[in-house]
């Protein structure tokens, strides 16, 4: 009776025990989303006062330009008034000079002449010959020329009504106001050096004729967004990279026949933990740039090919390694770009056992072997990508590969549009490899991520 009643308590405790944990992960959970929900509603209420300054802001910026612009045309035209009246009013103040002064000199002569009839007998004959003599020479027969009035200006203002019209219709579209931005970031993939990032239309309405991505450092009040990339691809690989460090990233488009850009996406959180793709320094023959991820073959002799390889192991199996040429020189069947699993120093070419690649002509070669598939020759703009998986032919202990064991890796090399794919077999177990490149011919430029 007692035992049964123990073993109903031990299963009443664990019964309780596990609806404590229910209970407690269940909080857990709602604590989430009440995180979120305040995040969300963080979101909301920011946006919208930076929506409400950015608003203010720019429509004060336009009050205050249409101010300056209308007061400035304002003067303009009344300046060109001022200076028609000016010259305009100047010969008419010149003929009433004129006139007023002919009115002055008849004024006089009647006073003489009025003064000639009344006085004596003695004295009319002297009076009345000085007056007609100075009628006769003031010439009373002559009047200046007076302007009709349509021969002068008349000034008048013409004011063109439909330009209210216009800034009407102009302004009532002025602007825009929306709830969610047309394009978001869809996915942030870590790569060597840098971060790939891809994004996606979310307004199907929205007729995207370019893109433009920006990122900076996050976490820095100091930093500012930088442009990265502007075109028509909807992905972008951000090189240049520290390892470890947050970044954001977001991204706008600009409207196909539009100048200005959509609102920007939702930033987005992104580090790469990879570090960059470096070629190895010091290497005969090859000149690199102050990032060590370009490389250029500056010595033509062709006594002896080095190889150039990777400063280290930094290629994993699973990602993307990409060969981007800048500049090419003569082809030669002897070049090469690949991986292999060692940096064998005597090497002259990856054509050699424990290394893939492809040489500039489009030939594969496979532990130096030659196969019948063959890609596009490489020329300037080619990017080669070199794709890898392990496939194991036998299982390694413990799955550990340092412990070594017979596996193979499925290769897929790509130039241009086209691309082979093979099974390479590897004497050892590796989980990192090298890469490296080769030309017998001088001028080639080769950038690695």
């Amino acid at each position: 009776m007692r035992g049964r009643m123990s073993v109903e308590v031990d299963a009443l405790l664990q019964e309780a025990n596990e609806s404590i944990e229910a209970a407690q992960n269940y909080r857990s959970e709602l604590q989430q989303r009440l995180h979120g929900l305040n995040q969300a509603r963080k979101q909301v209420r920011g946006s919208s006062s930076q929506a409400r300054e950015a608003l203010r802001r720019h429509f004060a910026e336009l009050q205050a330009v249409a101010t300056r612009l209308l007061t400035e045309r304002l003067t303009t035209l009344l300046a060109e008034v001022d200076a028609i009246e000016a010259e305009s009013v100047s010969p008419l103040d010149d003929c009433q000079s004129l006139i007023e002064h002919g009115v002055g000199q008849a004024d006089e002569l009647l006073r003489e002449g009025e003064a000639a009839l009344r006085c004596g007998l003695g004295e009319k004959e002297d009076k009345l010959g000085s007056f007609t003599k100075k009628a006769m020479h003031i010439q009373l027969d002559s009047l200046p020329e007076v302007p009709a009035l349509v021969d002068v200006p008349c000034v008048s203002a013409q004011l063109d009504d439909s330009l209210l019209g216009l800034l009407r219709e102009r302004v009532s579209r002025h602007g825009s106001v929306s709830s969610h931005p047309p394009v978001q970031i869809e996915e942030l993939q870590e790569r060597p050096g840098g971060i790939l990032v891809r994004w996606c239309k979310v307004d199907e309405d929205f007729a995207a004729a370019d893109y433009r991505l920006q990122h900076r450092r996050s976490g820095t009040g100091g930093s500012q967004y930088e442009d990265s990339y502007i075109g028509r691809d909807c992905e972008f690989l951000v090189l240049h990279l520290d390892p470890h460090i947050e970044y954001l990233f977001r991204v706008c488009a600009r409207g196909d026949g539009r100048t200005e850009w959509s609102p920007w996406s939702i930033p987005q959180t992104g580090y790469t933990t990879l570090v960059p793709h470096e070629w190895c320094p010091g290497t005969e023959g090859y000149i690199l740039s102050s990032r060590r991820n370009i490389a250029l073959r500056n010595d033509s002799s062709q006594s002896r090919c080095p190889v150039l390889y990777s400063n280290a192991p930094t290629y994993y199996c699973g990602q993307t390694l990409t060969f981007k040429i800048s500049a090419a020189g003569q082809i030669d069947r002897r070049d090469s770009l690949g991986v292999c699993v060692d940096n064998e120093s005597e090497a002259e070419s990856l054509q050699r056992d424990q290394a893939v690649c492809i040489s500039t002509n489009g030939a594969v070669f496979v532990n130096g072997k030659e196969m019948t598939n063959q890609l596009p020759a490489i020329t300037v703009g080619s990017a080669v990508t070199f794709d890898m998986e392990v496939v194991n032919l036998f299982p390694i202990s413990n799955n550990n590969l340092s412990e070594g064991g017979n596996f193979k890796l499925r290769v897929t090399i790509g130039s241009g549009n086209r691309e082979v794919v093979f099974d390479w077999l590897v004497d050892q177990a590796v989980d990192s490899l090298f890469f490296g490149c080769s030309f017998v011919h001088s001028g080639w430029k080769v950038l690695v991520y």
